[in-house]
Protein backbone atom coordinates (compact mmCIF):
# COMPACT_ATOMS: atom_id res chain seq x y z
CA UNK A 1 0.00 0.00 0.00
CA UNK A 2 1.07 3.58 -0.92
CA UNK A 3 1.26 6.82 1.09
CA UNK A 4 0.75 9.70 0.04
CA UNK A 5 1.84 13.13 2.10
CA UNK A 6 -0.13 15.97 1.06
CA UNK A 7 1.02 18.81 2.16
CA UNK A 8 -1.21 22.33 2.30
CA UNK A 9 -0.14 25.97 2.34
CA UNK A 10 -1.69 28.45 4.14
CA UNK A 11 -1.01 31.68 2.42
CA UNK A 12 -1.14 34.45 5.08
CA UNK A 13 -2.36 38.06 3.51
CA UNK A 14 0.33 40.07 3.06
CA UNK A 15 0.04 43.33 4.61
CA UNK A 16 -0.05 46.17 2.16
CA UNK A 17 3.13 48.45 2.13
CA UNK A 18 3.04 51.61 3.48
CA UNK A 19 4.52 54.00 1.10
CA UNK A 20 6.24 57.02 2.43
CA UNK A 21 3.46 59.51 3.09
CA UNK A 22 2.69 62.43 1.03
CA UNK A 23 3.11 65.46 2.03
CA UNK A 24 0.65 67.26 4.54
CA UNK A 25 0.67 70.62 1.78
CA UNK A 26 -0.63 70.44 -1.93
CA UNK A 27 1.80 73.13 -2.02
CA UNK A 28 5.37 72.47 -4.53
CA UNK A 29 8.29 73.44 -3.65
CA UNK A 30 10.30 75.01 -6.67
CA UNK A 31 14.23 73.96 -7.02
CA UNK A 32 16.83 75.62 -9.25
CA UNK A 33 20.08 75.42 -10.16
CA UNK A 34 22.13 77.41 -11.46
CA UNK A 35 25.11 74.45 -11.97
CA UNK A 36 22.52 72.69 -14.75
CA UNK A 37 19.23 72.87 -16.26
CA UNK A 38 15.85 71.28 -14.89
CA UNK A 39 15.74 68.07 -17.63
CA UNK A 40 19.31 68.54 -18.86
CA UNK A 41 22.40 67.22 -18.35
CA UNK A 42 24.66 67.40 -15.59
CA UNK A 43 27.57 68.65 -16.17
CA UNK A 44 31.33 66.57 -15.87
CA UNK A 45 32.05 68.71 -12.61
CA UNK A 46 29.05 67.03 -10.90
CA UNK A 47 29.95 63.60 -12.08
CA UNK A 48 31.39 60.97 -9.08
CA UNK A 49 35.73 60.61 -9.70
CA UNK A 50 35.90 56.56 -9.36
CA UNK A 51 34.01 53.48 -10.68
CA UNK A 52 35.37 54.73 -14.23
CA UNK A 53 33.90 57.85 -13.95
CA UNK A 54 36.06 60.77 -14.44
CA UNK A 55 34.15 64.16 -12.68
CA UNK A 56 34.80 66.70 -10.30
CA UNK A 57 32.28 65.29 -7.78
CA UNK A 58 30.85 68.95 -6.98
CA UNK A 59 27.52 69.03 -5.62
CA UNK A 60 25.45 71.46 -8.14
CA UNK A 61 24.16 74.79 -6.84
CA UNK A 62 20.51 73.70 -5.43
CA UNK A 63 18.07 76.72 -4.49
CA UNK A 64 13.87 76.32 -3.09
CA UNK A 65 10.94 78.89 -2.94
CA UNK A 66 7.68 78.58 -2.22
CA UNK A 67 7.89 76.39 0.75
CA UNK A 68 5.18 76.70 3.58
CA UNK A 69 5.04 78.81 6.41
CA UNK A 70 5.49 76.95 9.28
CA UNK A 71 8.56 74.97 7.82
CA UNK A 72 11.21 74.23 10.23
CA UNK A 73 14.00 72.31 8.65
CA UNK A 74 14.27 70.62 5.16
CA UNK A 75 16.07 67.96 3.87
CA UNK A 76 17.83 67.01 0.44
CA UNK A 77 18.47 63.81 -1.57
CA UNK A 78 19.80 62.44 -4.53
CA UNK A 79 18.32 59.61 -6.27
CA UNK A 80 19.07 57.75 -9.26
CA UNK A 81 15.72 55.65 -9.94
CA UNK A 82 17.31 54.32 -13.53
CA UNK A 83 20.20 52.38 -11.12
CA UNK A 84 20.25 48.94 -12.57
CA UNK A 85 19.52 47.51 -8.68
CA UNK A 86 15.98 47.54 -8.54
CA UNK A 87 15.89 50.21 -6.08
CA UNK A 88 17.68 52.61 -7.59
CA UNK A 89 21.10 54.51 -5.85
CA UNK A 90 21.20 57.06 -3.70
CA UNK A 91 23.86 59.69 -3.96
CA UNK A 92 23.32 62.21 -1.42
CA UNK A 93 20.90 62.54 1.66
CA UNK A 94 21.14 65.73 3.95
CA UNK A 95 18.67 66.77 6.72
CA UNK A 96 18.21 68.98 9.50
CA UNK A 97 18.95 71.54 7.48
CA UNK A 98 17.55 74.84 9.30
CA UNK A 99 14.32 76.48 7.80
CA UNK A 100 16.45 79.77 7.04
CA UNK A 101 18.28 78.62 4.30
CA UNK A 102 16.97 78.15 1.24
CA UNK A 103 20.00 77.37 -0.92
CA UNK A 104 23.34 74.95 -1.18
CA UNK A 105 26.19 76.15 -2.65
CA UNK A 106 28.31 74.16 -5.34
CA UNK A 107 30.29 71.68 -4.14
CA UNK A 108 28.43 72.14 -0.51
CA UNK A 109 28.29 68.34 -0.78
CA UNK A 110 31.77 68.38 0.19
CA UNK A 111 31.54 69.29 3.53
CA UNK A 112 30.07 67.42 6.48
CA UNK A 113 27.20 69.85 7.53
CA UNK A 114 26.19 71.51 4.21
CA UNK A 115 24.17 74.27 4.63
CA UNK A 116 24.28 73.58 8.55
CA UNK A 117 22.84 69.98 8.26
CA UNK A 118 23.67 66.37 8.62
CA UNK A 119 24.95 64.61 5.48
CA UNK A 120 23.50 60.63 6.12
CA UNK A 121 24.75 57.44 4.36
CA UNK A 122 24.75 57.02 0.52
CA UNK A 123 24.64 53.88 -1.75
CA UNK A 124 28.55 55.02 -2.38
CA UNK A 125 29.01 54.20 1.60
CA UNK A 126 30.20 57.32 2.20
CA UNK A 127 28.90 60.91 4.41
CA UNK A 128 29.31 63.50 1.84
CA UNK A 129 28.05 63.91 -2.55
CA UNK A 130 28.45 61.03 -4.85
CA UNK A 131 27.65 62.35 -8.49
CA UNK A 132 26.05 60.38 -11.00
CA UNK A 133 28.10 57.19 -12.29
CA UNK A 134 25.99 55.08 -14.60
CA UNK A 135 26.94 52.26 -15.99
CA UNK A 136 28.69 52.45 -19.51
CA UNK A 137 26.24 52.42 -22.30
CA UNK A 138 23.16 52.92 -20.39
CA UNK A 139 20.96 55.23 -21.42
CA UNK A 140 21.36 58.77 -20.12
CA UNK A 141 19.86 58.04 -16.27
CA UNK A 142 17.83 60.34 -14.23
CA UNK A 143 18.96 62.11 -11.01
CA UNK A 144 16.54 63.47 -8.96
CA UNK A 145 17.24 66.17 -6.39
CA UNK A 146 14.06 66.31 -3.94
CA UNK A 147 14.02 69.13 -1.51
CA UNK A 148 11.59 68.16 1.61
CA UNK A 149 10.15 70.88 4.18
CA UNK A 150 9.61 69.38 7.65
CA UNK A 151 7.84 70.59 10.24
CA UNK A 152 10.27 70.03 12.66
CA UNK A 153 13.77 71.62 13.44
CA UNK A 154 15.51 68.43 13.47
CA UNK A 155 14.31 64.35 13.00
CA UNK A 156 14.52 62.38 15.65
CA UNK A 157 17.04 59.69 15.94
CA UNK A 158 18.38 60.69 12.47
CA UNK A 159 21.87 61.31 12.10
CA UNK A 160 25.26 60.72 10.10
CA UNK A 161 24.72 56.99 10.00
CA UNK A 162 20.95 57.59 8.61
CA UNK A 163 20.01 55.26 5.19
CA UNK A 164 17.32 57.04 2.69
CA UNK A 165 15.16 54.04 3.67
CA UNK A 166 15.53 55.41 7.63
CA UNK A 167 14.88 59.22 6.65
CA UNK A 168 12.51 58.34 4.74
CA UNK A 169 10.69 56.53 7.68
CA UNK A 170 11.45 59.16 10.32
CA UNK A 171 10.02 62.16 7.69
CA UNK A 172 6.91 60.08 8.16
CA UNK A 173 4.11 62.44 9.25
CA UNK A 174 6.42 65.48 9.12
CA UNK A 175 6.59 66.30 5.23
CA UNK A 176 5.01 69.59 4.93
CA UNK A 177 5.53 69.93 0.88
CA UNK A 178 8.07 68.88 -1.33
CA UNK A 179 9.87 69.66 -4.82
CA UNK A 180 12.12 67.99 -7.08
CA UNK A 181 14.35 69.01 -10.04
CA UNK A 182 16.09 66.59 -12.56
CA UNK A 183 19.20 66.43 -14.18
CA UNK A 184 20.45 63.49 -16.80
CA UNK A 185 23.49 62.08 -17.42
CA UNK A 186 25.10 59.12 -19.41
CA UNK A 187 28.19 57.59 -20.27
CA UNK A 188 29.10 56.11 -23.46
Amino acid sequence: MAMFWTATTAVAQMPTPVAPQKPSSAKLITVTSTTFKAGGSLPMQTVFNSFGCTGGNASPQLAWSGFPAETKSFAVTLWDPDAPTGIGYVHWLVFNIPANVTSLAENAGAAATPGGGVTGYSDFGMHAYGGPCPPPGDKPHRYLFTVSALDVPALNGAGPGTTLATLTFLMRGHVLAQGQIEGRFGRP
